[in-house]
């Protein structure tokens, strides 16, 4: 292929056009074109392109001056790049399709320095000397990320190293941090205090790796003869990515919730990825579970982030094509609901939902745009985002608001009706409301209250844990101390009538810890039959409840142990002593591969099963 010429892109540009500058995609795929072909005088002209493919070409670099200003998608699959840093020219880029450039992969570098080896080379050494030699040699990225890009290679090539059977140098990662005097034992709180003394946090990420692969495990099978193997988990990655100024002495900002982002080329709705988000202090981040990397991080100076959650729109480009959008809804103290692009590192929308703090968010598991917010004005709204214009602007609508006689804490849309009923965990109790959008009423109190039988007046109230196990069996916490509740939602809505108030038609205990404080937020892997939850001292029990429920009815009265009790390695807090901490939340993707933990002392854990 020679150069390229204005007729060439006028016959592959979209729309049909004499003009260069009102094509808007082009497809320049497959024309065996090398890096001199792409003539930026000619380039230029495209002043309205905003998608360009590239790909399966043979560029070993990009143009830095193609005056493309407009360009929103880039498509550079299977070429032989190995530098990058040109991408910086395209301030409007939100995707970008890198794959089978072996060049820019670390796998690449060790074959590469592998080959230049002598055999009398001593292993150790020529491990340290490939580290050293991949974070000089391999460019990836805008000059403005180097030292993430040096950091993130850095990891990457540890790893590889080590899952090579080798081992990286003792130096690099420490066997044992230092000991520092024990931590006050921490206090959960509804609310974090908004503090003004915070300050921005660097874009750079701040990650340890976990310096130990053990797990200590405790707890019993849940079945009669004891034979379910344990749940094999393997710690992967201990993050401080909220920490404020990038610190790793700051043990002070709360997490508060992680949730896994949709997966929708798996097959069904319910599928989710291996990429998780997690809010807390003025910072969302959006973290990929297997490389402990920090993809995206946005930041709110002044807001204190409380929740976060996920859908996947259908968009229509201005191009005309459909595509699956991740969409990540954020909110906290302040009352806003912000939505954000991940791909692109920007806030595309604001919602004024709520005067007071927003508590928590829930998408409808049926309607993509459809976000219940929970506050602690005493109010849930569900709200309708709508599907964004070509500047991905949100036009969002109030469809209800709901009363609530105290404050919402979790919600849940009813497994097996999702679109008529709601549940919600609340500091007085658990309730549930009517949302079926047929009926005239647009503000609504509670429909039912449930109650549980069992524990004191003062402890039976709260709920603060809710979440389906499967279409029928609700898991909730805070009702009674030392205890999870397994109820039936089918067999507690059959005996309603006209009754207001419900007693909940338990199946099963689980025991849990006996603390008395409160705001651990519980989950579940439905698929799976799993029920987690975090407690005071920095465990995370596991339940395996799939023989509990197959069980014939009477089930056994007392509480059930849970199939393990996971123990976070000690000290674990990246340097500091750490004697008590509290897993104020865990979450794991729907078919348990990944599990997350957040800490109220700001640490984000992940595991994987294996």
């Amino acid at each position: 292929m020679g150069p390229l010429s204005a007729r060439l892109l006028m016959q592959r540009g979209r729309p049909k056009s004499d003009r260069l500058g009102k094509i808007r995609s082009l497809d320049l795929s497959g024309l065996k074109l090398l890096s001199e072909h792409l003539d930026p005088k000619l380039l230029s002209r495209l002043t309205q392109l905003q998608e360009l493919d590239l790909s399966n070409n043979q560029l070993e670099t990009l143009p830095a001056n193609l005056g493309l200003s407009h360009l929103r998608v880039l498509r550079c699959a299977n070429n032989q790049l190995g530098d990058v840093t040109a991408l910086c020219q395209f301030p409007q880029l939100e995707e970008l399709s890198l794959e089978g450039n072996p060049f820019l992969t670390v796998t690449a570098h060790w074959e590469k320095f592998k080959a230049a080896l002598s055999p009398g080379d001593e292993a150790e050494k020529a491990q340290a000397d490939f580290v050293k030699s991949a974070v000089r040699d391999i460019r990836y990225g805008p000059e403005s990320l180097s030292e993430f890009t040096q950091w993130r290679v850095r990891m990457i090539s540890e790893e590889l190293v080590a899952s090579g059977g080798a081992q990286v140098r003792e130096a690099d990662i420490p066997e044992r941090p230092p000991e520092a005097p024990a931590a006050q034992e921490p206090r959960a709180r509804p609310v974090a205090v908004k503090r003004p003394d915070e300050v921005s946090l660097n874009l750079s990420p701040n990650k340890r790796v976990c310096t130990s692969s053990s797990v200590c495990v405790e707890g019993s099978a849940l079945g009669s003869d004891g034979s379910r193997p344990a749940l094999d988990l393997e710690p992967l990655h201990f993050l401080q990515c909220h920490s404020k100024n990038n610190s790793p002495r700051d043990l002070e900002t709360q997490l508060w919730a992680c949730a896994f982002e949709p997966a929708w080329e798996e097959g069904h709705a319910g599928a989710t990825s291996q990429t998780v988000a997690t809010c807390g202090g003025e910072a969302v981040c959006v973290i990929d579970c297997q490389t402990g990397i920090v993809l995206h991080k946005y930041k709110a100076p002044g807001e204190e982030f409380f929740s976060v959650a996920w859908t996947a729109l259908t968009v229509v480009t201005q191009a005309g094509h459909k595509k699956r959008w991740s969409v990540l809804a954020a909110a906290g103290l302040r009352g806003l609901v912000r939505l954000l692009h991940v791909r692109a590192g920007f806030c595309c929308g604001v919602i004024r939902a709520h005067k007071k703090a927003i508590a928590t968010l829930c998408f409808s598991p049926t309607h993509e745009t459809h976000l219940f917010t929970a506050s602690y004005d005493k109010r849930i709204i569900l709200w309708d985002l709508g599907v964004p214009n070509h500047d991905y602007e949100f036009q969002a609508s109030q469809l209800l608001t709901l009363d609530t006689a105290s404050i919402p804490l979790r919600l849940c849309p009813v497994a097996s009706c999702p679109d008529a009923y709601l549940l919600a965990g609340c500091e007085g109790g658990c309730c549930c409301w009517d949302v079926r959008l047929d009926q005239p009423q647009k503000r609504r109190v509670c429909e039912v209250e449930f109650v549980f039988s069992e524990g004191s007046e003062a402890a039976g109230r709260r709920v603060d844990g809710l979440a389906f196990v499967n279409e029928d069996v609700v898991a909730s916490k805070g009702n009674s101390l030392g205890t999870i509740c397994l109820w039936s939602w089918s067999q507690t809505w059959g005996a309603r009538g006209k009754q207001s108030s419900l007693a909940v038609v338990v199946l099963a205990r689980l025991q849990w810890s006996p603390t008395k404080l409160a705001y651990f937020s519980l989950s579940t892997c439905p698929d799976e039959g799993i029920v987690l939850c975090g407690d005071e001292e920095g465990n995370v029990w596991l339940y395996d409840v799939r023989d509990l429920l197959s069980q014939q009815a009477p089930l056994p009265a007392a509480p059930q142990a849970p199939t393990q009790i996971l123990k976070w390695p000690q000290p674990w807090a990246l340097g500091q002593m750490v004697t008590k901490t509290m897993v104020n939340t865990v979450a794991a993707n729907r078919t348990f591969t990944y599990l997350t933990a957040l800490t109220d002392s700001n640490i984000v854990a992940i595991w994987k099963r294996q």
